[in-house]
């Protein structure tokens, strides 16, 4: 009897055996349409463009590669400058990293900060000297009078510094132009290289790294901005354009968007305007 049954739940197993499997091997299918609406007119299809399918989301792609090379923070940029105690405190209490050759920097500084900064002083001597203003005051001490003569040469200086003080805050006009003597230190551009080095480098590195690594399918969308892909795995998925744009009129998109597949299923996924982002737009401050 315990041999009789045996048999049958054997024969069972064996009957199951194939639907288990078929089960565990099932696929599903991305029904994609893509399509860009130009501002005032209507959608069109996106033809012949590529598309992936990735395993990993390509905005999380971009993190990753962006991790393989750290930048410095603000603070410790700064803190690598060749510059002065006083103007790394000063570039600290800004926003951002100051752009000490913007036209609008006289409007920034203050009399405290050209008094106190050497840099900025240095600079708004360099800006009014030989004769470009008159009035201007000029000083009186001598290097020399610094060890044979130091108290002449500390009263000399204080008084300097004062008449200059006094100088700027009745003709604030002369600050103006200031920012042209300090191009050669202006921690800005070296800043602003460093970055755009950076996001050039991941933008190449970046789709590479996307299909190598998380790559499950890719397609290209036909003359109606239609494409099928088949023999999906089910699981989450997002459809990406590797950070390329698809164009009509005024509009620039790209896509990563997520979707979900299931076994035996079509997954009808229209891409548009609505989850896509506009590179232009996305660019404007």
């Amino acid at each position: 009897m315990r041999n009789s049954v045996r048999a049958v739940l054997f024969l069972m197993g064996l009957l199951a055996a194939p639907a288990s499997l078929l089960a565990q091997g099932a696929t599903g299918s991305i029904d994609l349409y893509a399509q860009v609406t130009p501002t005032g007119a209507r959608p069109e299809p996106i033809r012949q463009f590529p598309l992936y399918v990735l395993t990993k989301s390509y905005a999380d792609v971009v993190k990753e590669v962006e991790g393989q090379e750290i930048l410095p923070t603000r603070e410790k940029y700064i803190e690598s400058l060749t510059c002065s105690p006083e103007l790394k405190a000063w570039l600290k209490a800004q926003d951002g990293i100051a752009d000490l050759s913007s036209t609008d920097l006289d409007k920034v500084l203050t009399v405290d900060d050209i008094m106190k900064v050497p840099e900025f002083f240095q600079a708004y001597q360099a800006s009014n000297s030989g004769g470009v203003t008159k009035g201007v005051p000029q000083p009186k001490y001598r290097e020399a009078d610094k060890t044979a003569n130091p108290d002449k040469y500390k009263k000399e200086q204080e008084e300097y510094l004062a008449a200059t003080r006094k100088f700027i805050e009745a003709h604030p006009a002369t600050v103006q132009g200031i920012e042209l003597q300090l191009t050669a230190i202006n921690p800005k551009t070296a800043w602003d290289t460093m970055h755009l080095r950076r996001k050039s480098s991941v933008t190449q590195i970046a789709p590479d790294t996307a299909q190598a690594k998380y790559l499950a399918a890719k397609t290209e969308t036909d003359l109606d901005g239609h494409a099928v892909i088949t023999g999906l795995r089910p699981g989450n998925y997002w459809v990406s354009s590797l950070g390329a744009d698809a164009n009509s009129g005024d509009r620039h998109l790209i896509w990563d968007v997520p979707v979900t597949v299931q076994a035996g299923a079509s997954t009808r996924l229209d891409l548009s305007n609505i989850n896509g982002v506009d590179l232009r737009r996305a660019s404007l401050p």
